[in-house]
């Protein structure tokens, strides 16, 4: 079901696993001022939850906003066929299946008008496949001063599993806003990441929706400052 945060945004949750952990899912709902949703990071829907989108406005935006968060993205399509399914550069080779409409501009700092974009360069993540590319777009939504990620930064807490916070403590991501260990020792280009926090850190954001962990109310900001202090080993 979806919850609402703040005027014209809402979420839903979902569970979900990572090599065997709970982490849960999450995505993110904008209300654009012509009364168009946006949906970012979709996850799998029911009735009840589209009959709560319609109630709110006409999806027209399906975001696959990186390179992993596509898999319920179809199945938005197909049920809001009229929806312009957005995604981030590269998922068309990767995945040439996906009714893919659009690619996120590469040179974007805007999006739809109403959301400001920045595209997480440099970012690498390990999977089973090895290091991986993310290409993740971040959104800011200025009305409700809201950052919107998705796997660039985790915020694990007490709410899920004992094993899920247990591997937070060791890898990252518990009780901070920050990436894992898994993208730490991936992610080699910390030029590139660093201009991106940056571009990030001129929003004038308070709360952070990420799609795995508990959303940051207030201090987002600074929060997410000192993730990434740690994660650069270098000053912001």
């Amino acid at each position: 079901m979806l919850r609402k945060i703040d005027k014209d945004i809402w979420v839903a949750d979902a569970p979900f696993k990572y090599f065997g952990l709970s982490v849960g899912t999450r995505m993110t709902v904008i209300r654009l001022a012509n009364r168009e949703l946006a949906v970012i990071s979709p996850i799998q829907i029911d009735n009840e939850t589209s009959l709560e989108l319609d109630k709110l406005g006409t999806v027209s935006h399906i975001i696959a906003p990186n390179l992993y968060h596509y898999l319920f993205a179809s199945d938005f399509k197909n049920l809001y066929p009229q929806a312009i399914f957005w995604a981030t550069p590269g998922l068309e080779v990767k995945k040439p299946e996906l009714p893919i409409d659009c690619t996120i501009s590469s040179n974007a700092d805007s999006f739809l008008g109403e959301l400001q974009c920045v595209l997480f360069d440099g970012f690498r993540l390990l999977s089973l496949s090895g290091v991986d590319s993310l290409n993740e777009w971040v959104f800011f939504h200025p009305q409700s001063r809201t950052l919107i990620l998705t796997d660039t930064a985790f915020h694990f807490d007490n709410s899920f599993p004992l094993i899920t916070q247990f591997a937070a403590r060791v890898i990252g991501g518990y009780e901070s806003l920050s990436p894992s260990l898994l993208e730490k020792v991936a992610t080699t280009e910390k030029g590139k990441v660093k201009l991106a926090v940056q571009k990030i850190l001129d929003w004038d954001f308070d709360r952070v929706i990420m799609a795995h962990g508990s959303i940051i109310e207030s201090q987002g900001k600074q929060k997410f400052k000192a993730g990434y202090e740690s994660f650069l080993g270098q000053s912001l």
